[in-house]
């Protein structure tokens, strides 16, 4: 996929600023109270094109590549990640798959409408035993004549609970040396035989609803396997989850932005003692600790989402990028919450929502430790690999 011009992307850039910072950080409270994002923001977000920012132009998306997707990324985590959650898979993960692997007929059926925000698309991965690591799968695909049948539970799903559509993951056979059995399958919501639970209640991220998605006896069609062959599943779910990484990188470089932002203006206005408490040397040690954290994870986001449209590293820079950057975040809210005292422990405070956000960056699309696995066995192979040359 191309990039869109630069002229382009700076005005779509700014765009998507002025909506954030103007229409959205206003009402954060009310999206937390209510657990859900308002219907006019959602229905301006489609209009804006958001539901389709990385989706080929082709099939109504903006056309953003990686680069430019990060940078609206970091734009969208400045906010609640509530706003991001609705139209996160359908560019993401979920679209991503449909664009890199599935047949020119999915892709008319679905993307279109995926862009427009006509379809929200969940990406059905994670079950109760198979969360990180894909290959641990029991969901179950099962031939019947010319289509499937599906059995199985998924948990934690974003967005199931106002989804049309769900990409899902299914074990079409035994792990083994022929490959890992693994397949993907688009499943209208509508289905007869699946079944979405109440939405989680969560320790952070309100308004982005997730649940368990259950599939007992869902018949598919031929045409519902991505790519028409079984053997696609397991590599579109890595491809989709590496790209997913450098956009959730960036998107806690974004939360960081904004935690970063709100400590420096409590420091400078607020007073302790009759003197602001920004010209404590401690808490200007503090707020330095977050602007280098901030900094660095900008700066790496950058560099890996370019390697990765270059193709220059696909799989070890983003579970890097992913690992530095979710773990900065935390670091940086909860310095926050120490800039801000007993303030910054209290509901409604931005930093407070922040702290309990950004928790999850850790967990979701692979959680640190995997990232961990992934780049030192990454490293150690190479070393292996340079040594027996």
């Amino acid at each position: 996929m191309s990039q869109v011009p630069p002229e382009d992307f700076a005005e779509i850039r700014a765009l998507v600023r002025d909506f954030v910072r103007k229409r959205v950080v206003p009402r954060e409270n009310e999206i937390a109270a209510a657990d859900r994002v308002p219907d006019d923001l959602r229905a301006a977000a489609a209009e804006m094109g958001l539901f389709g920012y990385a989706l080929p132009q082709e099939w109504g998306g903006l056309g953003l590549d990686l680069t430019q997707d990060v940078e609206l990324a970091m734009e969208l985590g400045y906010t609640t990640l509530a706003l991001r959650s609705l139209f996160g898979t359908n560019n993401g993960i979920a679209g991503q798959v449909l664009v890199g692997f599935g047949t020119d007929a999915q892709r008319q059926r679905w993307l279109a409408a995926m862009a427009s925000g006509d379809v929200v698309a969940s990406f059905a991965l994670t079950e109760p035993g198979a969360g990180s690591n894909p290959a641990a799968l029991r969901t179950r695909a099962v031939r019947d004549g010319e289509g499937w049948v599906l059995d199985g539970q998924k948990r934690f799903i974003t967005n199931a609970p106002i989804a049309d559509l769900f990409v899902v993951f299914a074990r079409t056979a035994p792990a083994g040396p022929a490959g890992p059995g693994i397949a993907v399958f688009l499943v209208p919501a509508a289905a007869d035989g699946v079944r979405v639970g109440p939405k989680d209640a969560k320790m952070g991220q309100e308004g982005a609803w997730t649940a368990d998605v259950v599939l007992d006896g869902v018949r598919v069609g031929a045409d519902a396997l991505v790519g028409g062959a079984e053997a696609v599943g397991y590599r579109a779910a890595m491809a989709s989850l590496a790209r997913g990484r450098v956009h959730i990188a960036a998107l806690a470089v974004g939360c960081a932005q904004r935690a970063l932002d709100e400590s420096v203006a409590y420091a400078a206005a607020n007073t302790q003692g009759d003197v602001p408490v920004g010209s404590f040397q401690l808490v200007q040690a503090m707020l330095a600790d977050q602007q280098t954290g901030v900094a660095a994870g900008r700066a790496l986001v950058r560099d890996t989402a370019r390697a990765y449209v270059a193709g220059e590293d696909r799989r070890v820079g983003p579970s890097v990028a992913k690992l530095f950057c979710t773990e900065m975040a935390g670091r940086v809210a909860d310095l926050a919450v120490q800039v801000h005292g007993g303030t910054g422990y209290m509901r409604e405070i931005p930093v407070e929502r922040i702290y309990r956000d950004v928790r999850l960056l850790r967990l979701y699309e692979g959680t640190s430790e995997i990232q961990r696995l992934i780049v030192g066995g990454a490293l150690v192979r190479a070393e292996q690999e340079r040594l027996a040359r």
